[in-house]
């Protein structure tokens, strides 16, 4: 790949990376609940779909379910559902209770405030969320036929295909992980201030819930 093709294609996913949708929002959803460093996992688990696409893509799979209406039906359909599911699981779920900073002298004054404050839920597993940004991704058949069309142009048949196809995935990894980690989790750690009140976290459940329903309505209706 030359390097004026190869520029072409990282300012190309730049442009794809900072389009939000579904993956934007899981990761400011993961970077809100569960802190800037730990939505790497989500991000992680995005990535992976996105190798699995491009692998599909590569193996001639793609041209498959692009062709094919009723098996792009069932994915798109399946993608929606989950995004809905994901929704819907954002708007029902309970505020975290937060730990107060003690009161001065709390703690020799008796500590009976300290001794009925409710303990902090458990965080989300980093599997859990690693295995929901791969659902996220993986169970978009759009992306795929995206892949399809994107690739494509920066694959030169005549030249070995699996340096290309390497460079290719390493681009886009690397780029949606920059976008996604320094741009889309950083800007809700920015935001984490607000969900350190049970208000706070209910607003933020119901925008994101909100969010994560309207895309999978978009990935259901929008053909």
């Amino acid at each position: 790949m030359t390097l004026s093709l190869w520029a072409t294609l990282l300012a190309a996913c730049f442009v794809i990376s900072f389009t939000p949708g579904a993956g934007a929002i899981n990761t400011m959803g993961n970077s809100l609940a569960h802190g800037f460093r730990r939505s790497i996992w989500g991000i992680l688990g995005q990535q992976a779909a996105l190798v699995v696409h491009i692998l599909i893509v590569a193996a001639g799979v793609g041209v498959l379910v692009a062709s094919s209406p009723i098996a792009f039906e069932v994915i798109r359909y399946a993608g929606a559902a989950y995004l809905v599911y994901l929704g819907i699981r954002q708007l029902i779920a309970k505020p975290r209770p937060v730990d107060e900073p003690d009161v001065a002298g709390g703690d020799e004054a008796g500590g009976a405030d300290a001794s009925v404050q409710a303990p902090a839920a458990a965080p989300e597993s980093r599997w859990s969320m690693f295995r929901r940004g791969l659902w996220v991704n993986l169970l978009n058949p759009k992306a795929i036929v995206f892949f399809l069309a994107f690739l494509p142009q920066f694959i030169r048949p005549n030249e070995p295909l699996l340096p290309q196809y390497l460079v290719v995935a390493a681009t886009v990894i690397a780029v949606d992980v920059i976008v996604m980690w320094g741009f889309f989790a950083l800007a809700a750690h920015g935001m984490r201030r607000f969900t350190r009140s049970v208000r706070g976290q209910r607003v933020m459940n119901t925008v994101f819930g909100v969010l994560f329903i309207g895309v999978g309505l978009l990935l259901a209706l929008v053909h």
